[in-house]
């Protein structure tokens, strides 16, 4: 095995290991940005797809489990904060990190609620990002 070959293997092993940027390069390193897109436009996607439709609809309802645990954890560890410290300061910090926590504990529910674990969530989001580019192109044409 030569320098050249042992290189090559380098290469390709990080070239795996930062596969995710190449979503990033799709989505946000465009020339122009694509147009915004309406509730209505991801309903006619999950319809018309059906493997990547149910999986984009699960990522989509699991929001809310986020949202309800950052709402949640803001109050409560707020609620807390004044309580016992009465420190502005203190309440503000409390509150945002409940609001993280809550957050990441309302996403792990839904991970198991919807089992988005057997999902290839980037893999959803990404098919949804090309049939959006590719209905947009169709209409400027």
């Amino acid at each position: 095995m030569g320098i050249g070959e042992h290189f090559e293997g380098l290469k390709q092993h990080w070239a795996r290991n930062f596969a995710f940027l190449d979503y990033f390069k799709k989505v946000y390193g465009r020339a122009e940005p694509l147009p915004k897109w309406s509730d209505a436009d991801v309903e006619e996607f999950i319809a018309s797809d059906p493997v990547y439709g149910p999986q984009l609809k699960a990522l989509r309802e699991s929001r809310k489990f986020a949202l309800a645990g950052a709402l949640a954890g803001a109050a409560h560890l707020g609620g807390v904060a004044f309580k016992y410290s009465k420190a502005p300061h203190g309440v503000v910090l409390a509150t945002g990190f409940g609001a993280i926590t809550g957050a990441v504990l309302g996403s792990e529910v839904a991970e198991h609620w919807y089992q988005l674990y057997k999902m290839d969530k980037q893999g959803a989001n990404l098919r949804f990002i090309y049939w959006w580019e590719d209905k947009v192109s169709g209409q400027k044409s």
